[in-house]
Formats: C-alpha cells, structure tokens, sequence
C-alpha cells in the first residue's frame, strides 16, 4: 500500500505476533510522525536484548544470568515446583503473589497438530530436576485448551512413578462473569472443582 520503507516498516511489525496489519499500520505511523519518539534507543534495545537475555540454564525462564531472579532466591521454596509452558506464564503467577516456590518453563505444549511431541519440550530437563528428591509437590500450570491438558496429562501420567504430588491448576468460572455466557467446558470444570464453603 505504501512506498517502499514504510510498507517494510508495516511489514516487520506485521509479522509480530498479536499484531495485524492496522496494528503493525498504527505502529509505524506512530513512530513516523512523533518527533520525541527515540528510534535509536528502541534499535539499540533490540540489538542489547538478542545479546544479553537468555533462558535460565535451571527452569527456562528469562535471564540475564545462567540462572534466573527466582532460582537464585533463597527464600523460594524449593520442594515446590509449578510447570508452566512459556516464560510469559511466570509473569502472570507471579504478578498474583500467591506462589513462592519454583518454576519449570517447557518451552510450548504437546500438539500433535504443529509437530510438537514431549521430546521437544524441556521434559527431560523436568525429570532430572524431581530425581534428586527435594521436590515434593508439582503443580501443572499449563493452558486450560486442548494442547495444555495434553501436555498435563502426560505429565501427570508420567509423575505418578515418583513419590511427588502431582495438582493442576483449578479451572472455572472468571470472577464478574456470567454463567449464562460460560461455555460447557468452562461451566463443567466449575462444577467440577467446586469446593464446600
């Protein structure tokens, strides 16, 4: 649509993900026409972030370390361990304040559909984490859909040879919602995790 640049502009930030065409459009644009924007710092941040950021050599999450902020915590519980799919996911439990034991970052979920099987997610790293027998609770955090509890029943079925408690995330109703707008699955995981008051 554009001449040239621009349109390679609106490109690029096309092919990020969560970002359509009006958004990547919307972007650009708004680099282009602030004068105070600082592009230099932006570009320079990029170049600093490939460089600098890696996964932490224990759980996978983000670091600037070999090993992350949470691992190298003392006061972390480490007989606790919360098995999440992407690093993004330690953000939003953590942001929550309830957990404070440790993170196992898979790296995706099981789907057979995308070529995804457990040998390419960070499995063996998990078993080798839970075999020198400090963890004694591992909570499956993955996303409530088809390829999540994929990936948690596998797990599950695999942990129950360990002497470790194995608990899922509990599914159901968002607080402020309606059960006239719930689905079936969402409404039946309700029912199913209910609890005696």
């Amino acid at each position: 649509m554009y001449d040239g640049i621009v349109q390679e502009l609106i490109d690029e930030f096309g092919r990020l993900p969560g970002i359509g065409p009006k958004s990547a459009q919307r972007i650009a644009f708004h680099i282009l026409q602030t004068p105070s924007f600082d592009v230099k710092r932006l570009s320079e941040l990029l170049v600093e972030v490939r460089e600098r950021v890696r996964f932490c050599e224990i759980c996978g999450n983000v670091a600037e370390q070999e090993r992350c902020a949470i691992c190298r915590d003392p006061r972390r519980n480490a007989a606790l361990i919360c098995v999440v799919e992407d690093a993004k996911d330690v953000a939003a439990i953590e942001r929550t304040r309830e957990f404070r034991g440790l993170y196992h970052v898979l790296g995706g979920a099981i789907s057979p559909i995308a070529g995804i099987g457990p040998d390419d997610l960070r499995i063996a790293q998990l078993m080798t984490r839970l075999a020198d027998g400090t963890v004694q609770e591992v909570i499956l955090a993955t996303n409530p859909n088809l390829e999540g509890e994929a990936t948690a029943s596998y797990l599950s079925r695999l942990l129950t040879t360990m002497q470790i408690t194995v608990s899922r995330l509990a599914s159901g109703l968002p607080v402020g919602g309606d059960l006239e707008y719930a689905d079936e699955v969402t409404l039946g995981r309700a029912f199913e995790g209910r609890r005696v008051l």
